[in-house]
């Protein structure tokens, strides 16, 4: 072997090793770019509630401060008398071949309504401690999405395709409010003073509808990033989560144009779900893969939560209630209750 070509082999190989070092710490410096680390903080307002069940928690209300139910996926229903702090599973009287979706449940003092999926509505006059199954007409456009309770034998119900009843007879009859449906829709909020706002199934816009009007009002969405959910601000403003990560809030409820620029509080490629304020004023989003997030600015600047970012889920709902309980509801059986 000739001696010189032992030193260039060397210089070669050095050369080889210097690039691979260079080109890995390029890849940790582009990936920096692309994710956004956020601080965590250092205490969680949030505990883990351990929940007997795989199926996925999506409404929960209140008869009192102590007593409670929590509705899901696979005909799940779950009651409480401690505030939340512990559920316990309920069964309900129907045909143990029908696995319903309870989707909504609601409760004025003790009178309570659920809706699920596919054609269920229920009725309760006894905080909860029996149920009846009320007939649904089956000329209903769409299925039952979302129930509020109104007051004595009073109640308001509406569809995944938007259309809205309302009834003052315990579910017996029920009186149109919308001439039209709104289409199908992905996501359906109404407000405290009964305004509505929904999303459209694929995303590309969204409609409102306030009492009074006999149809729902379409708009275009803002950018090209499809819209996931949509709903209103303490003040009575909206708020829109779209793909891409981006929250964006409405700064006059009477022009529904008027947003302003998108907020992205971290680019990690998981979504948002939902959007919620608490008590003090702090924002929290909730997504994919234990993102959970809290803005004490106004959306300025973001951390994550700890106990938030330790649950396996996908979080679906953030839910705060008057009186200052709130739960935040995920995949799986997942469920964190606020404990301040």
């Amino acid at each position: 072997m000739n001696r010189t070509s032992v030193p260039r082999q060397l210089g070669r190989l050095l050369s080889s090793l210097l690039s691979l070092v260079l080109v890995i710490g390029l890849g940790f410096g582009l990936s920096g770019c692309v994710t956004t680390g956020l601080p965590t903080a250092s205490a969680s307002p949030w505990q883990a509630v351990p929940l007997d069940t795989s199926a996925n928690p999506l409404d929960l209300a209140f008869t009192s401060a102590d007593h409670g139910f929590l509705v899901g996926s696979n005909r799940l229903i779950m009651e409480t008398d401690d505030g939340g702090a512990s559920w316990e599973p309920r069964q309900l009287e129907l045909p143990p071949e029908e696995n319903f979706r309870l989707i909504s449940i609601d409760f004025k003092g003790n009178e309570g309504w659920s809706v699920g999926q596919p054609g269920l509505l229920l009725h309760s006059d006894d905080a909860g401690q029996s149920w009846s199954r009320l007939l649904l007409d089956t000329k209903l456009p769409g299925e039952p999405y979302l129930i509020t309770a109104l007051g004595p034998k009073q109640a308001e119900l509406a569809t995944n395709v938007g259309a809205v009843y309302q009834t003052s007879n315990s579910g017996n009859s029920w009186q149109a409010l919308v001439s039209d449906a709104a289409g199908a829709i992905r996501d359906l909020r109404r407000s405290p003073e009964g305004r509505y706002i929904s999303v459209s199934g694929l995303g590309n816009f969204f409609a409102s509808w306030t009492p009074g009007q006999d149809t729902w009002q379409v708009h275009q969405r803002v950018s090209s990033q499809r819209l996931q959910s949509m709903g209103f601000q303490p003040d009575g403003n909206l708020w829109m989560v779209a793909r891409g990560a981006q929250l964006r809030f409405n700064t006059d409820a009477e022009d529904l144009g008027a947003w302003g620029k998108p907020v992205v509080p971290i680019t990690n490629g998981f979504g948002y779900l939902d959007l919620a304020w608490d008590p003090s004023g702090a924002l929290w989003t909730g997504g994919g893969s234990g993102t959970l997030l809290v803005s004490r600015d106004g959306g300025g600047s973001w951390q994550r939560d700890p106990v938030g970012a330790q649950q396996p889920t996908n979080f679906t709902r953030i839910h705060f209630e008057d009186g200052g309980k709130a739960f935040v509801l995920g995949e799986r059986g997942s469920l964190l209750r606020w404990v301040g």
